[in-house]
């Protein structure tokens, strides 16, 4: 049986998995603030959840956007203030822009994008589009998109934050296949952030590059840290274990997210999430406590005969998407 995180959540609440019984999440969600962590390179302390803007790409007149407007709105309620978009994302710089200067929050999130340009022009042009999309005048964090034209583009970027207009800058990858050349990149480019695919079935990221990265003093932008609803299917109506208390997990997803969320250094996931409820069940994965070592490992065989008996894959291997 599978079934939606919809389902899930539901079962979640009908099970009494909640930290306190008989109160809604959403007084829960307001007894604690969130978890923070470092950014290593500025010191800046950010919350460890973020939002994911991939699916944020629709029309001024579509039923979508008021959906959209308040999954931010309840985001950036519940203490969430990490967005990452990109101009790759159909028209979603100018749907997030529009939302954050709606709601007023412009100068209380903190705003990723990504540059993606063969040469020096193009990739000033692109980012100069950003700026007029996102509004601001300084964006938090600008990275090189899946390595495309990133020895062109790096150099720009670092000049730039030199003048202020960016906080950060970093790179990001969604393919084992560039491990190689971000582990490299890490190690001679004075980078902030990197992003990388990451989640308890796709572990990859976890022998090399998180640790890494840990070591050298940059942060970390967790993608797909669902592995685009492969965990959900693979856990199907199986029900949280008694271990799930242990780290205030209330639904699979705070499972998955706080998972993440326990690896060394500074590292956020940042789920693609287009939905009030979800944006509220992610925000609360970054409350409460985390997995230590062990509990971690512990998670790991518990998931990968499930993703096996789904014909997913064994969680130490890499998985597509």
């Amino acid at each position: 049986m599978t079934l939606s995180r919809r389902d899930l959540l539901k079962l979640g609440a009908g099970a009494g998995l909640f930290a306190v019984v008989g109160r809604p999440r959403s007084a829960l969600a307001r007894q604690s603030a969130l978890n923070t962590v470092t950014i290593p390179s500025s010191g800046q302390r950010i919350p460890q959840i973020g939002i994911g803007c991939r699916s944020f790409r629709t029309g001024p007149d579509s039923d979508e956007l008021p959906v959209l407007t308040d999954t931010l709105r309840t985001f950036h309620r519940l203490g969430g203030r990490v967005l990452d978009t990109s101009p790759n994302y159909g028209n979603s710089e100018a749907v997030v822009g529009e939302i954050i200067a709606d709601l007023r929050i412009r100068n209380d999130v903190f705003v990723a994008t990504k540059v993606d340009r063969e040469t020096v022009a193009e990739g000033v042009i692109r980012m100069e589009t950003s700026f007029d999309l996102l509004g601001g005048s300084r964006l938090d964090l600008m990275q090189v998109h899946n390595l495309r034209g990133v020895d062109v583009q790096l150099p720009t970027l670092r000049r730039w934050k030199e003048q202020g207009r960016f906080r950060h800058i970093g790179v990001t990858t969604s393919s084992e296949s560039q491990y190689d050349t971000v582990e490299d990149l890490m190690r001679r480019r004075a980078i902030d952030f990197i992003q990388v695919d990451y989640s308890l079935g796709n572990r990859s990221a976890d022998e090399r590059l998180i640790p890494i990265a840990a070591d050298l003093g940059m942060a970390v932008l967790v993608n797909l840290p669902f592995e685009r609803g492969r965990l959900f299917s693979a856990v199907g109506d199986t029900p949280l274990p008694d271990w799930a208390a242990e780290i205030d997990a209330t639904s699979w997803a705070q499972v998955f997210l706080k998972y993440v969320m326990g690896a060394p250094g500074a590292v956020i996931p940042i789920p693609g999430t287009t939905q009030p409820s979800h944006a509220e069940d992610n925000v609360g994965a970054a409350r409460g406590r985390l997995p230590s070592a062990a509990l971690r490992l512990q998670m790991e065989d518990f998931i990968d005969p499930l993703m096996q008996r789904s014909r997913i894959g064994p969680g130490r291997l890499r998985l597509p998407g």
